[in-house]
């Protein structure tokens, strides 16, 4: 019986892309599974790919999984689901990642390849920062955020629960006595450059960043 095994919770691209950061963690292929409810694929680059009940029939001492699904709240969704089983959270951090000093870094995080963390920053459970994002110094991060590629995010910014960043945004810096805030469950498209505080739930583009509505994309073409 294993002592411990491992689980990355979504068999899709963001999965297979934080599967061999796990082989980091467990030191060995063989107590290592996706795990996905709809998956009708049984094996995914070589590895079983279990439903949660088939992952927990398993004897093993301890099951740690990691949750690797984009969509925010599906993810906390799993995640709760994973913690009313027992299982623990499991953070994945790739080999050539930076983090400098004073960083707070809750459960269930994936940090990628060429991830950058700076100093004295906060961030919340199961946070996503795809390959080459970074976040600057005296930034707070919310729980369930997600960073697509190449997102930068300056310093003295808070980022809000459940905030999407797309590829290659740019967030100006902050100021210590007033930071930038991107408001709980706003998403920032692709390219955009971020100057000034987004309300919860808004969705914005473009350079410098406005909301996202018909007349706004109308100006912009």
């Amino acid at each position: 019986m294993p002592k411990v095994i491992y689980g990355i919770y979504g068999a899709s691209g963001l999965g297979k892309e934080v599967m061999p950061l796990l082989r980091g963690v467990s030191k060995s292929k063989e107590n290592c599974y996706f795990i996905d409810d709809n998956q009708e694929l049984k094996i995914l680059n070589g590895y079983k790919v279990l439903t949660l009940r088939e992952f927990l029939k398993i004897k093993s001492e301890e099951y740690y999984v990691c949750v690797a699904i984009a969509n925010s709240k599906i993810r906390k969704k799993l995640t709760l689901k994973c913690l009313d089983n027992g299982i623990k959270l499991l953070n994945i951090k790739a080999d050539n990642i930076i983090v400098l000093d004073e960083v707070e870094i809750d459960e269930g995080v994936i940090l990628s390849p060429f991830v950058t963390l700076t100093s004295n920053i906060t961030i919340g459970k199961s946070f996503h920062a795809n390959i080459y994002s970074y976040v600057a110094h005296d930034c707070v991060i919310g729980d369930y955020v997600t960073f697509a590629p190449a997102v930068k995010c300056n310093g003295n910014i808070v980022v809000e629960d459940h905030v999407y960043i797309g590829t290659g945004a740019i967030i100006k810096q902050g100021k210590p006595t007033k930071p930038l805030i991107i408001g709980e469950g706003a998403t920032i498209a692709a390219g955009a450059v971020v100057t000034k505080s987004v309300p919860a739930g808004m969705t914005v583009f473009g350079n410098p960043a406005i909301e996202l509505t018909k007349e706004n994309l109308k100006r912009r073409k």
